[in-house]
């Protein structure tokens, strides 16, 4: 079994930014030569997540709309109050959006249908450097 194990680091302007990491992903497993396996994206960070999407202006715009009536950034959190914090919100998103997303190998290629991107959110309420830890099995 072969494991190879990349890092994608990057900066992000916070306030549910979203990156394509679709390509940097597929040059961890080109790297990896693993032809038929798993490959894991994770994020590093409490305040951020990894998910799959159409990664286009109106999905990107949708899906932060969508964010906004579910977890408002301006709402009464017990954590802002506990910890004299702004970003309760952003760990609430995390949380809902989940750290990481598997996806299939095959032939070298990220198995993904046409209009499906790999992406990274940041929740947090301001300008972050990120590490996204991407794994590859096989």
């Amino acid at each position: 079994m072969t494991v190879h194990t990349g890092l994608l680091s990057f900066s992000t302007r916070g306030d549910a930014d979203v990156v394509d990491l679709t390509s940097d992903v597929q040059g961890v497993v080109d790297e990896s030569r693993v032809r038929d396996g798993l490959v894991t994206v994770a994020a590093v960070g409490s305040t951020a997540g990894v998910t799959t999407m159409e990664f286009e202006p109106g999905g990107v715009h949708d899906l932060q709309a969508l964010l906004d009536r579910l977890v408002a950034p301006g709402a009464d959190y017990e954590h802002n109050r506990r910890n004299h914090d702004t970003n309760g919100h952003a760990h609430l998103r995390a949380s809902l959006i989940g750290p990481s997303v598997a996806i299939p190998v095959a032939d070298g290629r990220l198995t993904l249908g046409t209009w499906q991107q790999i992406v990274f959110l940041d929740f947090d309420d301001r300008p972050r450097s990120r590490t996204v830890v991407v794994q590859v099995v096989g």
